[in-house]
Formats: structure tokens, C-alpha cells, sequence
């Protein structure tokens, strides 16, 4: 959807309270918030931008890595709404390999695949989905170990 069209959809309709925007055009993103009336909410539906995206005015997000891990990643976004920018940076940091290897093979097996190597669940999908690929598993247990 455009930034248009959603800015139309926020000055028209009462009932619209917000948008999830997970377009990838910061852009665009940018344009709805510097935009949009004062009480339609901006909620960013891609981690790796939600730091970003917050200091440009998005008040939250809808996470995935936020389901592996919840404490550092509402923490990360508490800090970057309360305006303590070095501290919510230093955490979206830790996070950045994490962020684009959760959907090397798709969403939600990525995630999964996460949950699993910190001994959550077990890595089951059913189809037509199906489990990360055996180096993308290999990454992620790298970059878990880091962290």
C-alpha cells in the first residue's frame, strides 16, 4: 500500500487506528509518520528496522525475534521510546545477524528454528512449510552462541 493510500485511510476512517508497515522503504515509512493524524499509530512489522523506524516517530512493533527474545527486544524498545537512543542501538546491534537470518528460509520457520537451538521447542512445521535449511540452522546456533 502507498503512503497515500494509508494516509488517506487514516484521515477518512475513524476506526483505523493504525498500520503495521513492514514496506522495507524507510521512505515511505517516514512519509506516513511525518503525515498522519496524531491518533493513528505507526508500529513498525519488521525488527530490523523498528529502531530506526521509532526514532522517526513509530510507537512499537510486532516482533518475531521478539518471541525468542522478548526480555532485550522489549527492552530495546522501551529505550528507544523513552529517547535513550545509545542504549536501544546497542541492543538492536547485538541483533542485526539475527534479523535477516530468521527469514533466509521463510517465516515462521526461522523463528522456530531459533526457539529450538535455545531448547524451547522442537523444530516441527507442518506443510506446506518446513524447517530452515541445515546451514541456515548452523548460522543461527553461531550467531546464538555469540549472544
Amino acid at each position: 500500500m502507498t503512503a497515500e493510500t494509508t494516509l488517506r485511510l487514516a484521515r477518512n476512517f475513524d476506526n483505523i487506528i493504525g498500520v503495521k508497515e513492514a514496506s522495507g522503504n524507510i521512505t515511505q515509512m517516514d512519509d506516513i509518520i511525518k503525515n498522519k493524524p496524531d491518533n493513528f499509530m505507526v508500529i513498525s512489522g519488521d525488527d530490523g528496522i523498528t529502531f530506526p523506524l521509532i526514532t522517526l516517530g513509530a510507537v512499537g512493533v510486532i516482533s518475531v525475534i521478539g518471541n525468542a527474545f522478548p526480555k532485550e527486544f522489549s527492552r530495546m524498545v522501551r529505550l528507544a521510546l523513552e529517547g535513550d537512543y545509545t542504549r536501544a542501538l546497542n541492543i538492536h546491534h547485538k541483533f542485526t545477524k539475527l534479523f535477516s537470518l530468521l527469514f533466509v528460509d521463510g517465516n515462521p520457520a526461522g523463528v522456530k528454528c531459533l526457539l529450538n537451538a535455545k531448547g524451547f521447542i522442537e523444530n516441527e512445521l507442518r506443510l506446506p512449510l518446513v524447517p530452515t535449511k541445515i546451514t541456515t540452522y548452523e548460522k543461527i546456533r553461531e550467531v546464538l552462541n555469540e549472544l
